[in-house]
């Protein structure tokens, strides 16, 4: 494999990865905890940073030199595991995409004024036509990366704009006044919760990146995206921080789009809800793709129906926002979900590390396996916690 084919594989795994992150769910919860927390919402952002890495360093290296999918190393490591980690991934997914029809809705709510509700029917009758019509995916794929560029731009216009706080930023990233469970659980959740760790190595197996001789590669690609999806997080939080620290008020509708408002005005309102409804329906065909994909290969049916599965798929979630709304909670709710699932695969993961069946005689670092398992253990309790806790208080 030439050397610019395989840094250019790298890289697309890598930002596979990090716009799987960075959808409307990520916006919101983002905007959501700095108007709570303000500039202490920095410390969470540092503690998922750490978090992530570990994960998804554990995650790719294992996949990568085992040269197995997820659920089949799953599998492998006890029978039938495999086939409960697809389920977990779907039902994660299945949650993930409900929050992506939220934003959708939300973002066309910005765009033309009708209700989120209107906004996601007409968002999964749109995403469902992409599967019917292969022309319209390339349309779309063609249409994320502009709208990825803006919001980019834009996010960073709007800190500036903003003028935040930086220096108090910086201090209570280290010193917060207060910590966060949900916030922190939430985060982990939507940045490599459920699928989207699994997205980006995947990618690189199907791509013939795996072995023990691509694992310093593999490694670089895993802090690669999460390093894409953290630059992101922070300009967007030192944007909200810098409207909030103004004494401005954001919206709990859509909190995102106020931010992007106050700094810049009505057409920063309105580019917003292109870049929202974008990023969101565009993770809507994503979600639905990758988490059937954990399930077509285990059976013949599901492999020749996929499509319509994935179809379902979407239809189901817009359906299920449209009886309950409350976008902004589920898009909360969402990124704890995931974290919950966190803690299981990734220890999946590191049993299957040890098993020479699965692995050969690759010995995994004993830090790498202690960094994960003390995840494993924090991101379990955390999330235990959160879901019979606080969970509850955002749909009371």
């Amino acid at each position: 494999m030439k050397k610019e084919s395989k840094a250019s594989i790298l890289l697309g795994a890598a930002f596979l990865m990090a716009t799987s992150a960075i959808g409307p769910g990520f916006l919101t919860q983002t905007t959501h905890f700095t108007s709570i927390l303000a500039a202490s919402f920095g410390f969470v952002i540092l503690t998922s940073i750490i978090i992530d890495i570990g994960a998804q360093m554990n995650v790719w290296r294992i996949i990568a030199v085992s040269e197995k999918r997820a659920q089949d190393i799953a599998n492998a490591v006890l029978p039938g595991l495999g086939v409960f980690l697809a389920v977990l991934i779907v039902i994660g997914g299945l949650a993930f995409n409900i929050g992506n029809i939220a934003g959708a809705g939300l973002g066309l709510n910005v765009l033309f004024g009708v209700s989120p509700t209107m906004g996601a029917v007409l968002s999964g009758i749109v995403a469902i036509l992409v599967f019917v019509v292969r022309e319209a995916g390339k349309a779309m794929d063609r249409f994320t990366q502009v709208a990825g560029f803006i919001m980019i731009a834009l996010t960073v216009y709007v800190m500036f704009t903003a003028q935040p706080p930086v220096g108090e930023a910086v201090v209570k990233t280290f010193v917060p006044d207060t910590i966060d469970i949900l916030a922190i659980v939430t985060l982990v959740g939507g940045t490599v919760g459920g699928y989207i760790t699994f997205a980006g190595a995947h990618r690189l197996l199907d791509a013939g990146i795996k072995g023990k001789e691509s694992l310093g590669e593999v490694t670089k690609g895993s802090i690669s995206a999460i390093g894409i999806a953290s630059i992101m997080r922070i300009f967007l939080f030192l944007a909200a921080l810098g409207i909030v620290s103004q004494g401005l008020a954001l919206d709990p509708k859509n909190p995102p789009a106020s931010v992007f408002q106050l700094a810049a005005g009505n057409i920063g309102y309105k580019m917003f809800g292109v870049v929202m409804w974008a990023a969101a329906i565009t993770s809507v065909v994503g979600a639905a793709y990758t988490s059937v994909s954990f399930i077509r290969t285990l059976n013949a049916t599901l492999e020749k129906y996929h499509k319509w599965i994935i179809i379902g798929f979407i239809a189901i979630s817009t359906i299920v926002f449209a009886l309950v709304g409350k976008p902004v909670a589920i898009l909360i709710l969402v990124g704890a979900l995931n974290g919950l699932i966190l803690p299981i695969s990734l220890g999946v993961m590191l049993i299957a590390a040890y098993k020479p069946k699965i692995v050969g005689d690759y010995k995994h670092p004993m830090w790498m396996t202690v960094f994960g398992a003390v995840i494993v253990l924090i991101m379990a309790a955390m999330s235990v916690y959160t879901m019979y806790t606080e969970v509850p208080k955002l749909f009371a």
